[in-house]
């Protein structure tokens, strides 16, 4: 077979999850693999480990990808592909690509014409969709919403009078730390029928989902701190 770029999903919670989210078959893929792009080398091995992947560790080849990774690095990670050698994306938590640097090394394999591979996993947004009781059918991920207050309340009240006008969910993810002031931006910026929905820690045992108009969740009671998070908002 021509040498492929697979994405492989990880775990969103710990590795505890892993029987939850990682098909049998990824793992098959995984094993024969013996080069990973990742965001952290550390996390990856760890993972790797988990799957009881046949090869040492210290014999792979890890290549990371994240905001200190300089472009022309990046440039050269396609290098192995052409030569022959398939190639692992992996996600620090999720899937690969969806809010994640990744996108940057499957544009370059397009480019490039090597076959780019998806593997099944958990998204965090995709679930949170599913769980959510909002409109699956039309729905927009804005990422990481702006950390200036002003800039912040502006963007929330666009994103509902989205919401509204075109019968749209709007989803959105906050830095953990931050997930609790978020929230309370939501419930005091919004209207009090406007729907939100909090959906955390997806798939760990801890998991919290629910959906309830803004003046409802000012009488529930979250701490959302530093537990990964995905906010909804629709109409």
């Amino acid at each position: 077979m021509k040498a492929t770029l697979y994405l492989i999903p990880t775990p969103i919670g710990d590795l505890s999850t892993i029987d939850k989210s990682q098909p049998i078959y990824n793992e098959s893929v995984i094993h024969a693999l013996d080069i990973f792009i990742v965001e952290q080398v550390r996390t990856a091995r760890r993972f790797l480990s988990k799957t009881g992947h046949p090869t040492a560790i210290d014999k792979m080849t890890f290549l990371e990808l994240n905001k200190h990774t300089k472009p022309e690095q990046i440039a050269t990670y396609l290098k192995y592909a052409q030569q022959g050698k398939s190639i692992g994306l992996l996600s620090e938590a999720g899937t690969p690509c969806i809010a994640d640097p990744g996108a940057v090394i499957v544009k370059m394999a397009h480019e490039k014409n090597i076959p780019v591979v998806p593997l099944v996993g958990a998204n965090a947004i995709i679930l949170s969709l599913m769980a959510s009781g909002f409109n699956g059918q039309s729905f927009v991920f804005h990422g990481y919403l702006p950390v200036d207050k002003n800039t912040l309340i502006r963007k929330v009240k666009e994103m509902e009078s989205q919401a509204r006008r075109l019968d749209q969910t709007q989803i959105f993810i906050e830095a953990p730390y931050r997930n609790n002031k978020l929230l309370e931006t939501l419930v005091q910026t919004c209207g009090p029928s406007t729907p939100v929905c909090v959906a955390c820690d997806l798939s760990m045992p801890q998991e919290y989902v629910k959906t309830l108009k803004c003046s409802e969740w000012k009488k529930e009671t979250v701490n959302l701190h530093k537990r990964p998070t995905v906010f909804l908002l629709y109409r």
